[in-house]
C-alpha cells in the first residue's frame, strides 16, 4: 500500500518514511502544494497532510487531490483549535493528529484508518476497452497480459484514463504529468512519451486505436472499438 506524505518539516517527513517504511508501507514524500500536485495520481492508499504548507493549505491541497481520487487523508498541525479540527472533518479528512505526536500511535491510526476505509482502493479498476488499470498496485492489463511502464508512462496513461474522450492538450499534459508549466521539458517530450506508450498498449501503434492524435489540438483517448 501507498501513502503518500505531504509535509514540509524535512526532518519529520524523513521521519515519517523512515516509520512507514519499516510498517511495511511504500511512499511517495512531498514538502509543498506545488509538488503533492505533481507527484500524486489519486491511485495512493491514504495521505498524510500538513495542514500549514508553505504554498497553500494542507485542507484546500486534499480537495483538490480528491478530484483525482477518493483517497483518505489524515491531517497532521501544530494547531489544536477547535476551528482548525472542524475544518479538517468537513474537508473530507478520515483523522486529525496534533503535533508533537507519538509514531506508534499515528501508526495505529493509520491502520485503523485503511481497515475502515476497506480494500476498496486498492481493487479499483479503470478500464478502456481491452486495457485495464488498477491504480492501488500501479498495475496496467492489456489484453489480458500485464504492460511495465516507466513512471511517466504510467502517469500519462492514467491521465487519459481519467479523461476518456476528451481532447487534452499538450500544455495540459505537461502540467498534469511533468509539473505546472514543463520547466526543463524538451517540446517534443509528450509526443516521444505518447510514442513509447502506443507501442506498449496498441495492437498496431502505427495505427492507434486508443490514443489518438486530434490535429492541431492534442490527444484523446478512445476505447478502441474499431479493433478488428
Amino acid at each position: 500500500m501507498v501513502i503518500g506524505i505531504i509535509e514540509d518539516d524535512r526532518l519529520l517527513n524523513q521521519a515519517l518514511k523512515i516509520a512507514l517504511n519499516r510498517g511495511g508501507y511504500d511512499t511517495v514524500c512531498a514538502y509543498t502544494k506545488k509538488e503533492a500536485l505533481t507527484l500524486f495520481t489519486g491511485g495512493e492508499n491514504l495521505f498524510l497532510i500538513d495542514i500549514g504548507l508553505p504554498d497553500g493549505n494542507g485542507i484546500s491541497l486534499y480537495r483538490e487531490l480528491r478530484r483525482r481520487g477518493n483517497v483518505p487523508a489524515i491531517f497532521l498541525t501544530a494547531r489544536d483549535e477547535e476551528e482548525d479540527m472542524l475544518n479538517a472533518y468537513e474537508g473530507g479528512a478520515q483523522d486529525y493528529v496534533v503535533k508533537p505526536f507519538s509514531m506508534k500511535v499515528l501508526m495505529k491510526r493509520i491502520e485503523v484508518v485503511m481497515n475502515r476505509t476497506g480494500s476498496e482502493k486498492e481493487e479499483a479498476c479503470i478500464s478502456c476497452g481491452d486495457i485495464l488499470l488498477y491504480p492501488g498496485r500501479k498495475q496496467v492489463i492489456a489484453e489480458g497480459k500485464e504492460v511495465l511502464l516507466t513512471a511517466k508512462e504510467y502517469q500519462l496513461l492514467e491521465y487519459f484514463m481519467m479523461n476518456q474522450n476528451q481532447v487534452l492538450t499538450k500544455e495540459m499534459i505537461l502540467e498534469h504529468v511533468w509539473g505546472l508549466d514543463g520547466n526543463f521539458v524538451v517540446d517534443n517530450t509528450v509526443s516521444v512519451t505518447v510514442n513509447r506508450l502506443r507501442k506498449k498498449i496498441e495492437p498496431d501503434p502505427g495505427n492507434p486505436v486508443y490514443l489518438r492524435n486530434v490535429f492541431g489540438l492534442g490527444y484523446r483517448m478512445e476505447n478502441g472499438k474499431d479493433i478488428r
